[in-house]
């Protein structure tokens, strides 16, 4: 998740995307997205340029070990940008592959 707060603070999407599975599903109060391509897609619409992506931070992360090759994570998020400040919290489940650890489920609010 450190590198996935670099690569969003670099403004690069596409790098920020590495950590989530290709069949993931992101669910926030907006509505239910599955597939790297469409939640990429989203994003890029959602953040176009840096100013609009701010800096992101996680924290008060928890993970929970849910066997050998998966776990959730919960924490919270802040994205600081000139204009204003968001933030919420999520839980992520994640999936250990071939690839290392990658975002499976996420949950955003």
């Amino acid at each position: 998740m450190a590198q996935q707060e670099r690569d969003w603070d670099a403004g690069d999407i596409k790098a920020f995307m590495n950590g989530y599975s290709d069949s993931v599903c992101f669910i926030s109060p907006k509505g239910s997205t599955c597939g790297r391509a469409q939640v990429t897609a989203n994003y890029l619409k959602s953040y176009p340029d840096k100013s609009a992506m701010g800096d992101l931070t996680f924290d008060r992360l928890e993970v929970l070990p849910a066997g050998d090759d998966h776990a959730w994570c919960t924490g919270r998020w802040s994205l600081v940008r000139a204009q204003d400040t968001l933030g919420g919290g999520f839980s992520l489940f994640w999936e250990r592959g071939p690839a290392g650890w990658r975002i499976l489920r996420d949950h955003t609010y």
